[in-house]
């Protein structure tokens, strides 16, 4: 189904935004404008991860 397909892509993008957040953390690259941005495109993509995974579970029960 297309919708597991946006699901999986959704969740693996998070996980990529956060690791990358992390890599700098430990790398000690204190770039604030960089850390910053790195988590607002961490709780959007979390927010569509959270809306996709709702529609896929209200199609399912449906």
């Amino acid at each position: 189904m297309f919708l597991n397909i946006l699901v999986g892509l959704a969740l693996l993008s998070v996980l990529g935004v956060l690791a990358a957040g992390m890599v700098g953390l430990a790398r000690g690259n204190l770039d604030p404008h960089r850390s910053n941005k790195l988590m607002q495109w961490r709780v959007a993509l979390q927010g569509a991860a959270l809306i996709l995974i709702v529609l896929l579970m209200s199609l399912l029960r449906g």
